[in-house]
């Protein structure tokens, strides 16, 4: 059971993460300034989400490796440390940042070159979970039914 709610909390959180970045991309590209306000407090009000998502994530993602070894756990923690760091110290900040100055009508050069580091650090994201993802289903097609739950 802790497994497969491991996986369900892993996938809600790359959810967030890919839709927050699509919305970003096509807001930013393809829609007017309100819509990119609309679009930065709404990724703001999904981190109502995706943090405990993540940090749910990797409570039991910690829980389960304690009974694991091998080099999938091992990337998948290395992948973990990553995103957690790109997501506290790039992500979270520019998510703010970002909302603040799309809110006081201050979209420019500034907040389009922020607005670019967050979509880069988002990808990162983005590609770390998913291969954590991957790597999951890899470990879970090993072990034996019995003992998943």
């Amino acid at each position: 059971m802790k497994s497969r709610l491991h996986g369900i909390l892993g996938l809600v959180a790359l959810l967030c993460i890919l839709t927050f970045w699509l919305s970003t991309a096509v807001s930013e590209l393809a829609l007017d300034d309100a819509s990119v306000v609309f679009v930065k407090n709404m990724v703001l009000a999904g981190m109502w989400v995706l943090i405990p998502a993540l940090a749910a994530t990797g409570a039991s993602g910690f829980s389960l490796a304690r009974s694991r070894r091998g080099p999938l756990v091992q990337a998948k923690q290395r992948r973990m440390k990553l995103a957690a760091a790109n997501g506290l110290l790039i992500l979270l900040p520019s998510a703010f940042m970002l909302a603040r100055w799309a809110n006081a009508g201050q979209i420019d050069g500034r907040f389009y070159a922020l607005q670019a580091l967050e979509l880069l650090a988002g990808a990162v994201n983005i590609t770390m979970l998913a291969l954590n993802l991957r790597d999951g289903l890899r470990m879970a097609a090993r072990r034996p039914q019995a003992a998943l739950g």
